[in-house]
């Protein structure tokens, strides 16, 4: 399977905040976030990986093609987008047929259950499987409304559901024709893209980890320590 990050945000809450690193290089228990992802992507046999990230920090640029140097399956976009479905457009313009695992750079999970939802994603029959929490530590979640059995109905802003979306989107090239539908109209944001989907009739499964976080703060990344180490 493929897998893709995005990782083109700017990070200045975190930056205001007093975080020296850019986001993506952040470490949670000594490893870097992206440093993290990757490698928990290649642990599923990732087929390729690729990355969008913003052409303003260097310092991500240089510390990636590297990686990507070690690594061939790392395919790396630079480009600065106005949003993270901006930068979802221009990975999709590379990523090729097939089904895919995107996440934003942020998302904290437990490996163990991300690799059982891989799983899921593989065999599933679905359009798509979206990762879901009802773990809700977010400034403005988008709830996800489901019928009894995880199909999914609708993706809400102010209509607090059991589930938020956890960043993280199994979905495949099916998938793209509505992504530039939503640039074509001006749209911007993952959570209209999904809600798109919704539209165009996609049938969307979502599947639960028992939690996953987001580090948009200084302080959530001792959260995410904690969350990890299994620590109260």
């Amino acid at each position: 399977m493929k897998f893709a990050i995005l990782a083109a945000g700017e990070g200045t809450r975190m930056a205001q905040e007093g975080v020296e690193l850019p986001k993506p290089l952040v470490k949670v228990n000594g490893e870097a976030m992206i440093d993290r992802l990757i490698r928990i992507f290649n642990d599923c046999e990732a087929e390729d990986i690729y990355i969008i990230t913003n052409n303003l920090t260097t310092l991500i640029q240089e510390h990636l093609r590297q990686l990507q140097e070690e690594n061939p399956k790392i395919h790396l976009i630079v480009k600065t987008t106005p949003s993270s479905m901006h930068s979802f457009y221009e990975l999709r313009q590379v990523m090729g047929d097939g089904k895919f695992c995107l996440t934003t750079v942020d998302t904290i999970f437990h490996e163990n259950e991300f690799k059982q939802y891989i799983q899921a994603w593989e065999a599933s029959c679905h359009d798509g499987l979206m990762a879901v929490t009802d773990y809700i530590d977010d400034e403005k979640p988008l709830y996800i409304a489901t019928d009894k059995q995880l199909n999914i109905t609708a993706f809400l802003d102010n209509e607090p559901q059991s589930y938020i979306s956890g960043g993280i989107y199994g979905l495949s090239e099916k998938s793209f024709p509505v992504i530039d539908k939503c640039i074509q109209e001006g749209q911007s944001r993952m959570r209209n893209f999904q809600r798109q989907l919704v539209k165009e009739g996609f049938q969307l499964k979502a599947y639960p980890f028992s939690k996953i976080l987001d580090v948009d703060h200084a302080d959530d990344i001792k959260k995410a320590e904690v969350f990890l180490t299994g620590h109260k």
